[in-house]
C-alpha cells in the first residue's frame, strides 16, 4: 500500500473538541509533527476534516 505522510502545520488551541479529537486519531499532538499513515479513504476524509490545520508532506 501507498503511505501518506502527514504534519500539523498550524495549533489546535480554540478548535473545536471535534477536531481535536481528529487530531488525535492521526496520532498529530504537537505543532510540526509529521506522522505517517497508509493512504486509504479513512485517513483522507479524516484529513479534510482537518485540512487548514494539516499539510500532506511528500
Amino acid at each position: 500500500m501507498a503511505t501518506i505522510k502527514v504534519k500539523q502545520t498550524t495549533s489546535r488551541i480554540n478548535c473545536p473538541k471535534i477536531q481535536k479529537k481528529t487530531l488525535d486519531a492521526l496520532g498529530l499532538t504537537k505543532m510540526n509533527k509529521v506522522v505517517e499513515h497508509e493512504d486509504n479513504p479513512t485517513i483522507r476524509g479524516l484529513i479534510s476534516k482537518v485540512h487548514h490545520l494539516v499539510t500532506i508532506v511528500e
